[in-house]
């Protein structure tokens, strides 16, 4: 009798402590694990209300309504342009329209993109335990967001996380966006990292496709903006904390 490959979690190993709850579907070594690819929105930062202020000011701006801030921030993950065209719902197919509201959301997001926008809590210790669990060499670590890359590398700048990063790609730093894998692959050949020594993590579907297309370990977190596109592409290993993903790498 065959067993499932992709079995749900509910038939799978759980771990379990005072403080720690880790759903496995297939189990990583974290020891050989030697870049760790991270996603920003969602996953480092809580960016939800800038990103929400910025599409209903595009909106304003071509004379729409404004929408609900859960719904845009359902429609974050794949870039901004499939941002604006999502928002724009029935009128996505209008070039022109979208073009202006993609043109002014990022001009009123380059300005406001730290107005509200924070590194989730216990962000920031996970990533410190994370980088250095290499089995005894700092491990790697790289940003890779549909995001554009100048307001990325700013944001990670600002909210004091570069140092934590070799590299920051956005989503205009390569002709394609996740979930294609041309930029998960040129973090591995910068870093001379193979892919099963590689995992990336991330609160959306986008993520874990990135990460099966590119041959890598895919960490899904549930805290940030999309947890239940997860339902469709599930991840090797599932957590709900920061406290619970940097266990993951612990080993």
């Amino acid at each position: 009798m065959r067993t499932n490959p992709n079995p749900p979690y509910d038939t799978l190993q759980i771990v379990y402590s005072e403080e720690v709850m880790i759903r496995t579907r297939r189990e990583f070594d974290p020891h050989t694990i030697k870049l760790v690819i991270f996603d920003l929105d969602g996953t480092l930062i809580d960016s939800r209300l800038d990103l929400v202020h910025s599409v209903n000011a595009a909106l304003r701006h071509i004379g729409r309504p404004e929408l609900p801030d859960n719904v845009i921030a359902s429609y974050v993950g794949d870039g901004a342009p499939i941002l604006i065209q999502r928002a724009l719902g029935s009128e996505a197919g209008d070039e022109a329209l979208v073009r202006k509201g993609l043109e002014y959301f990022l001009s009123y997001y380059r300005e406001h993109k730290l107005d509200h926008t924070i590194v989730y809590p216990g962000i920031a210790k996970a990533l410190a335990r994370i980088q250095g669990s290499g089995n005894g060499s700092s491990r790697r670590m790289a940003v890779l967001t549909n995001k554009p890359v100048v307001p990325s590398r700013a944001i990670v700048e600002a909210l004091k996380m570069g140092p934590y990063f070799a590299q920051v790609y956005g989503g205009n730093s390569f002709k394609s966006k996740k979930p294609d894998p041309e930029g998960a692959q040129r973090l591995l050949a910068e870093t001379g990292v193979r892919p099963e020594e590689a995992a990336i993590v991330g609160d959306s579907h986008v993520d874990m496709q990135t990460g099966r297309n590119a041959g890598l370990w895919t960490v899904g977190v549930t805290y940030g903006f999309a947890p239940h596109t997860l339902q469709n592409e599930l991840p090797d290993v599932l957590v709900d904390t920061p406290e619970e993903l940097s266990a993951v790498f612990q080993g």
